[in-house]
């Protein structure tokens, strides 16, 4: 066999092993892979029943409903578009009516969605960039607007804090 052919038969062996590495990994994060979707998004496409997805809205004024043993029923909307969420656990301290949610979940053969995770934003300039996009659509995001955070208090400065001495000695 000559060296040519023997450099051949080694890429070729290099370049199916790394194509078979891919497709397992590939296969292995198929199950763990989750869609965002907006309400619209899911009134609009024909997403078939039990599939996994993040659903991303405003929670609807009005739609709250809170259940024995943790169960909470609310509406995820984009004023365009409203999805049912049934959930069993407890909210985060942030989470209320007419505020930004993230819930994780299956989509049930009747519309409704069965959320086993759901986030609150974490302060108020926080929201996920397919949500804002799809307000921003709307009309209803104003970049800059009352939805802006307010600015952070300028820090204290060594000499106002006599607690931590000059600057030198920290």
């Amino acid at each position: 066999m000559t060296r040519k052919k023997r450099r051949l038969i080694l890429i070729a062996a290099c370049g199916s092993v790394l194509a078979l590495a891919v497709g397992l990994i590939l296969y292995a994060m198929s199950g763990s892979i989750v869609f965002f979707r907006s309400p619209t998004d899911i009134a609009q496409q024909a997403i078939a029943p039990g599939t996994r997805l993040r659903l991303g809205g405003l929670v609807k004024d009005g739609s709250l409903r809170r259940g024995p043993d943790q169960t909470v029923d609310f509406a995820v909307t984009d004023t365009n578009a409203t999805v049912a969420v049934h959930y069993k656990g407890l909210l985060p301290d942030l989470f209320r009516e007419g505020q930004g949610v993230v819930a994780e979940g299956v989509l049930e053969p009747g519309g409704e969605f069965r959320a086993d995770t759901v986030l609150a934003k974490h302060d108020e300039s926080y929201m996920p960039r397919e949500v804002a996009d799809a307000l921003k659509a709307q009309g209803r995001w104003q970049e800059g607007g009352p939805n802006k955070a307010a600015p952070a208090p300028k820090p204290a400065t060594a000499a106002a804090d006599s607690t931590l001495g000059p600057r030198s000695e920290r």
